[in-house]
């Protein structure tokens, strides 16, 4: 009701009329991520004014935010990224003796990018397979369910995937590209890590993803009241990946919880470095303003850093830009600076994109900053910047010695194949702190699995004896 009810299903508005169509018939409303005005909204328009609003804590200590500047170039680009990433999850939540693969969920915008990033993780090794509407039915179907039942298997896929999905083992969530909203984002970052063990919630953004987003609000059939809310949502998003405070405070802040810093997230564990961003943004604004007053142009990031940085380019000669007063004033800082500038300005209104090739223009808070009656903060962005910090347990540390681990390994060996036997997720047979709690006590008999965490009567009578042999055996 509240997202999709204003743009492309307005009957989800009418759902109101219930309460008229079925008086006197309960009736509740659900959600995993509301903020106050969403509690607002969804009582008002079901007409439920004396309704009981139940909230529980958003917090998943468990889980470690990052996020990271896409890279445009280097080995493969945003998707090398985002490889490198992957390759790296066992290490930061097992320790480095770590031998078993991840399972994950990598999520993307567009079905084309699914499908590509797919088959570039698995070229890579990488056992991925696409998830979205565009595949048959059967196809998504045989891709969730091996995803479901097999040991680190990644799913590439659209926001179709995930809902209704209880993986309890899920590691990592990535996302290469920038998520519509904080509800959108935490909802399927909250895919990872529900057994309680370490998770890592992973996102790449650039420049691009804060245009396009804009640009899509901007083409939306919704009315203007639904764009204003949807450019809140964006401005909200961008706050968090832009943020020079811990990530975590930001998240939960936004649900309406208060919280003190983590420790447990990128910029808790490596505070980013922050500078005083006054006078580029003053020279990128003017830029922009002596273009568009002189001769009545527009142009977008890339010619724009072009002038400010003095490029001599066949488009600058033929323009005749390389008169303009602010040609190469900006030589100090490099084409990435710049564009972590633009984006940084572009996250906090200052500009503005417009029409279908994103040209920029100046937001309403421009003009405090080219009086200098703004100070405008930005943080300096490091392409390659890599937390190495193991990711932190919600509980109490439970690293297993290497002839545990290699009991724990064999464990996850019979679990795999006893679910795949089954038909069943490997969950449902034993959870990884079970099949942990086994490797380090080794229970010798059937009374002492009595005292391993998650092994009731059924469990015993249906897996005792093969774990038993497990153990025996190591």
């Amino acid at each position: 009701m509240s997202q999709w009810g204003h743009d492309f299903r307005p009957d989800y508005l009418a759902l109101g009329d219930l309460d008229e169509r079925f008086p006197g018939v309960p009736r509740m409303a659900l959600t995993a991520t509301a903020t106050k005005a969403t509690h607002r909204e969804l009582t008002e328009r079901l007409r439920l004014p004396e309704a009981r609003h139940f909230v529980a804590s958003f917090d998943r200590p468990n889980i470690q935010y990052r996020i990271a500047l896409r890279q445009a170039q280097g080995p493969q680009g945003a998707r090398g990224q985002l490889l490198r990433f992957i390759q790296s999850v066992p290490e930061l939540v097992d320790g480095p003796d770590a031998r078993s693969k991840p399972a994950g969920i990598v999520y993307a915008l567009s079905r084309k990018s699914v499908e590509q990033t797919a088959e570039y993780l698995c070229a890579q090794g990488i056992d991925a397979l696409p998830y979205h509407a565009g595949l048959p039915a059967e196809v998504r179907a045989a891709n969730q369910s091996r995803f479901l039942r097999d040991d680190g298997v990644v799913m590439v896929a659209t926001i179709a995937f995930g809902m209704g999905i209880d993986k309890p083992d899920v590691r990592f969530v990535a996302h290469i590209d920038l998520p519509k909203s904080v509800e959108g984002y935490y909802q399927e970052t909250g895919r990872a890590g529900r057994d309680g063990d370490p998770a890592i919630a992973w996102m790449a953004y650039g420049l691009g993803d804060v245009v396009q987003q804009r640009r899509l609000i901007d083409q939306s059939p919704g009315e203007r009241a639904y764009k204003m809310r949807m450019q809140q949502h964006l401005d909200a998003m961008l706050a968090l990946c832009e943020t020079v405070a811990c990530r975590r405070q930001n998240l939960l802040d936004y649900f309406g919880q208060e919280s003190s810093p983590c420790g447990n997230c990128d910029t808790c564990l490596e505070p980013p470095e922050t500078f005083d961003g006054l006078v580029p943004a003053q020279k990128l604004l003017s830029t922009i303003v002596r273009l568009q007053r002189e001769r009545g142009q527009a142009f977008g990031a890339g010619h724009l850093i072009d002038i400010l940085r003095g490029a001599d380019t066949e488009r600058m000669r033929q323009q005749g830009h390389e008169r303009l007063a602010t040609y190469g004033i900006g030589a100090d800082l490099t084409d990435q600076d710049w564009r972590s500038v633009v984006r940084q300005l572009l996250a906090r209104g200052i500009l503005i994109p417009q029409g279908e090739y994103g040209t920029l223009a100046l937001g309403e808070a421009a003009g405090a900053v080219l009086r200098g009656e703004s100070q405008v903060p930005l943080r300096r962005d490091t392409i390659g910047r890599t937390v190495k910090a193991k990711v932190r347990k919600a509980a109490a540390a439970d690293t297993l010695g290497e002839e545990d681990r290699e009991l724990f390994e064999a464990l996850r060996e019979w679990r795999a194949t006893t679910a795949r036997e089954a038909g069943v997720p490997a969950y449902i047979v034993f959870g990884d702190a079970t099949l942990r709690a086994l490797a380090e006590h080794r229970p010798g008999s059937w009374d002492a699995l009595d005292g391993i965490t998650g092994i009731g009567a059924k469990k015993r009578e249906a897996y005792g004896e093969a774990v038993l042999e497990v153990i025996a055996g190591a």
